[in-house]
């Protein structure tokens, strides 16, 4: 039997092992937004990477701690993995077919919070690492692996950390923490993650909530007043009216632009996925939805809080309101300049009673889509999926790479197990066993290429 077809036996016959460590890992609690549960699921983490000779430390941060790691290998090279273990509070509970905190499986997928997004890409890693562990006495290379817990509210202390830890966290390359194929089942890799700047809005206009009988017709709303200002900031036409927002936007490149014709069109698939009537503008599909997609940025009201929202009638005028608002960033935009900009746009439109509290945000990250690791990435992939990974030069969605591409000068790429019905962020949350051992046949066939790539 050959190398890879005893490590793809491994990995067949230590699958169920692997989920039920998954199962474990994800019945704990670790909400970030709610402080619930996050130094036992560091501890979680560090025992799970220890128990493979990872040599481990718990590192303090102002914020949740980060799990570091390290063994070495064979080959002189060194692979950095990146992995978060907070997860998305789970309400509302009553949307879940069974209790977020109590993973199952049930018809080929295994549901539960956090079992995709991102817990499941870090035990389908670890996997791998046993399979070739057992093919072996030693890793073919270096492997660190950095899992931070603050990843699901904007990593907000992680660059920090990165930037003291250069040399702890130094290395060749870095595997980010997920991936996708699409609705075609074809792999994809993104070499770039939009900005983002979190922010909530909040403007209050008296000390406690009125009668709207009394107060109706005299007193101020902090409700009207906050949607005011929220009316400011987009157009009917969904052009953002913050004055400079776009000042620093690049435009998508000529390989940018032929990478994303190269993708399929999916605007029948969100139609259908999402329950859709259009999209915004009046776009249709094509490339100029895929562009839009990912190489603008957005402004998107997320939550709005203010007076009464239960059962039946109460007759108030809210003395509070406040809205949770995302932007996502294109390259070159960063969140102190939105933030500053944001200010003076509220200031200038009449509305410096409202307050912004900055909840957490990085700027976009970029890798060559032609570099060398994410060709070595996409080309590993392709004996696991029997066709070729699709390069996507950037992802809607956010994270910490730009620390990691800045500060510790290393390509990041891609590659997980999700798929589009996974319903990260959402309740159901689910993933796909099958394609949960595809990617640990990936990554152990990465790690083999990685380690004799020269």
């Amino acid at each position: 039997m050959s190398d890879l077809a005893a490590i793809d036996r491994y990995l067949e016959t230590h699958l169920d092992d692997s989920i039920a460590e998954l199962k474990r890992y994800a019945a704990q609690p670790s909400i970030a937004a709610q402080g619930r549960g996050m130094g036992e699921c560091a501890r979680l983490v560090e025992a799970m990477l220890a128990r493979r000779g990872f040599r481990c430390e718990i590192m303090p941060t102002a914020g949740a701690e980060v799990v570091v790691a390290e063994r070495a290998g064979a080959g002189e090279r060194t692979l950095l993995i990146y992995n978060h273990y907070d997860v998305q509070p789970p309400e509302p509970f009553e949307l879940w077919t069974s209790p977020p905190f109590e993973p199952v499986v049930r018809d080929g997928r295994l549901f539960g919070r956090g079992v995709s997004d991102d817990k499941g890409h870090l035990t389908a890693r670890l996997l791998a690492i046993d399979a070739l562990l057992a093919a072996g006495d030693e890793l073919p290379c270096r492997i660190k692996f950095v899992v931070e817990g603050e990843e699901e509210i904007g990593s907000v202390h992680l660059p920090e950390f990165v930037r003291r830890q250069r040399q702890r966290l130094a290395a060749d390359a870095c595997l980010w923490e997920f991936g996708y194929v699409d609705h075609r089942d074809v792999p994809l890799m993104h070499a770039g993650l939009r900005g983002i700047c979190y922010v909530e809005l909040s403007v209050r206009t008296a000390t406690l909530d009125v009668h709207s009988g009394l107060g109706g017709s005299i007193f101020p709303n902090a409700a009207w007043r906050l949607t005011w200002a929220l009316a400011t900031l987009k157009d009917a036409h969904e052009r953002i009216r913050i004055p400079g927002f776009y000042d620093a936007v690049k435009p998508p490149s000529p390989r940018d632009r032929e990478l994303m014709a190269a993708l399929p069109d999916a605007a029948d698939e969100y139609r259908e996925r999402y329950g859709l009537a259009g999209f915004l503008r009046g776009m249709t599909g094509g490339v100029a939805l895929r562009l839009a997609e990912v190489f603008e940025p957005t402004c998107t009201i997320c939550g709005l809080t203010s007076g009464y929202q239960g059962a039946g009638s109460k007759t108030v005028l809210p003395a509070l309101a406040s809205a949770k608002v995302d932007f996502r960033l294109v390259p070159d935009q960063t969140p102190a300049e939105v933030l500053r900009q944001l200010r003076a746009h509220l200031d200038a439109a009449g509305f410096p009673d409202v307050a912004i509290e900055f909840l957490g945000g990085g700027p976009p990250g970029r890798t060559d889509p032609d570099h060398p690791f994410v060709r070595l990435v996409a080309d590993t992939a392709t004996p696991v999926f029997g066709m070729p990974m699709q390069v996507v030069p950037m992802v809607g969605g956010s994270g910490p790479n730009h620390a990691f591409i800045h500060e510790l000068g290393v390509p990041v790429a891609t590659a997980g197990f999700g798929y589009p019905d996974t319903r990260a962020h959402a309740p159901d949350e689910n993933l796909r066993l099958d394609l949960y051992l595809k990617h640990a046949r990936h990554v152990a066939r990465l790690i083999r290429a990685f380690a004799a790539a020269r």
